[in-house]
């Protein structure tokens, strides 16, 4: 593996940088590799060889493209278990979990991807026949992506910039960088055009800071925080950059009486825990009905305190650590902070689980609380459920339509035209009804302060393109 080098032009490259990233293995605390960070000579390095590689990369036809991708697809299924040897290393996702959740993403977009590229109408006639309407690549694409789901982040935003005939550089999260890398080596492999694809290391600081203001960059996608999303749009206002965004979550689960409870229980407390708490639109702010308020919220503390947190390379369906020493302390201060304002604890709590006093393990929580706490309302990014009751289906919808995000939703009913008439009234860019998972073609975003934009399928490629008519 190339850990101790940036890709540009078609080239494992040594970085300008001098400066290094210890990655820590969660789960024991040590080194298991030293990064190169980015410096702004390594961006504009970069920067410079997708620039130079556009001009021809925006001409190949959808076909080539296809072929690259197919290509693509067969060396990612082949090296599958390197991925997921990877992200147990680099972010402490538990075996069974990465191996059946986090990997299979990278093949499943691949494979959506070239459906897209062979059914997409690149060129069209206009409504009324008049014109030609033509869909053109955006030009040169920075992608910033995060830690807690490596593989998914990255091809979400690789596959729609290289099938749309964009040029891009990436600059995965410093914990996660193993992945990418490994992903970077895939597509060398697979015979893209050099510089069409470069990869850098690097923090937020320098690196995102340079590649978001940088004036031959078109378009910065980012994934990440709220408050770091934010520099990102401020960066590129400047030069009036397209800026797409995918930001935090604090996602309401509205469980009604006529729900299936064991079920409903079994899914809120799973889906709120599993990868360590940290997904974007976990279902964290749980509104259950008053009438099975008692019974659902003992069958979630049992739930909780069922969880089981353990070594990540282990098989099975428990929880691992968080990513680093930061978010574990960050996510105690939280807990913490949740005790003081007057939050019930219900399970859980500060502290590592018992018997793991070595990696950044976290306890299962859970907690009673009032809409309007802190805990209730900031995203912890961590394994940590705030439960409250409501009375009637407008407090619910109100409850959750109460935050500053806007990513997902859950409703959680037997009764299917409620379902979908609340989930119509929910202000989330994706709703989930009775635990229904979203296949890879169906776009992913928010709204309000979780973002804008959409990944995945067609819709993500959209937007690598901007539209021109030509009148005929």
């Amino acid at each position: 593996m190339h850990h101790n080098k940036f890709y540009i032009a078609g080239k494992w490259v040594e970085p300008q940088s001098e400066d290094r990233w210890p990655l820590v293995n969660p789960a024991t605390e040590q080194v298991v590799a030293h990064i190169p960070m980015a410096s702004e000579a390594d961006v504009n390095a970069a920067v410079a060889a997708a620039k130079a590689a556009f001009p021809s990369y925006s001409q190949t036809t959808v076909s080539q493209r296809i072929q690259w991708f197919k290509r693509l697809l067969d060396i990612y299924r082949a090296n599958a278990d390197a991925i997921t040897d990877a992200m147990i290393m680099e972010i402490g996702c538990p075996r069974s979990f990465t191996h059946e959740v986090q990997t299979p993403c990278g093949d499943g977009h691949i494979e959506v991807m070239i459906e897209v590229l062979e059914s997409f109408q690149f060129e069209h006639p206009s409504p009324r026949g008049g014109s030609t309407i033509v869909h053109e690549p955006v030009g040169v694409c920075a992608l910033i992506t995060p830690w807690n789901w490596p593989i998914n982040q990255v091809v979400a935003k690789v596959l729609p910039s290289l099938a749309s005939g964009c040029t891009c550089v990436l600059k995965p999260s410093e914990e996660s960088a193993l992945s990418a890398i490994l992903f970077a080596q895939m597509l060398d492999e697979a015979g893209f055009p050099a510089g069409a694809f470069n990869l850098i290391n690097g923090n937020g600081e320098i690196a995102g800071n340079s590649m978001s203001a940088h004036p031959d960059i078109e378009l910065v996608s980012f994934t990440g925080s709220t408050r770091a999303g934010k520099l990102v749009q401020a960066n590129g206002v400047e030069a009036v950059k397209r800026v797409v965004l995918e930001l935090g979550g604090k996602s309401a689960n509205i469980l009604f009486a006529d729900a299936d409870i064991d079920a409903a229980v079994a899914f809120s407390a799973d889906a709120c825990f599993s990868n360590a708490g940290q997904t974007c639109d976990a279902p964290t702010r749980l509104l259950i009905e008053r009438s099975v308020y008692t019974e659902v919220k003992a069958k979630l503390m049992a739930a909780t305190q069922a969880t089981q947190v353990g070594d990540p390379q282990m098989e099975g369906d428990h929880i691992g650590p968080v990513v680093n020493q930061r978010q574990f302390e960050q996510i105690q201060q939280k807990i913490q902070a949740g005790i003081d304002e007057g939050a019930v604890l219900l399970a859980g709590g500060p502290g590592r689980p018992e018997g793991l006093d070595t990696g950044f393990y976290i306890r299962p929580t859970l907690f009673e609380v009032d809409p309007a706490m802190r805990v209730n309302q900031e995203e912890i990014f961590g394994p940590v459920l705030c439960i409250m009751p409501f009375d009637t289906e407008e407090q619910a919808i109100a409850l959750a339509n109460d935050s500053v995000y806007g990513l997902g939703a859950y409703v959680q009913t037997l009764d299917i035209e409620k379902a979908q008439r609340v989930a119509r009234q929910l202000r989330a860019g994706n709703v989930s009804i009775n635990g229904a998972a979203y296949d890879y073609d169906v776009p992913f975003g928010g709204t309000k302060q979780s973002g804008n934009g959409r990944e995945n399928g067609v819709y993500g490629l959209h937007d690598f393109l901007d539209i021109k008519a030509i009148a005929d």
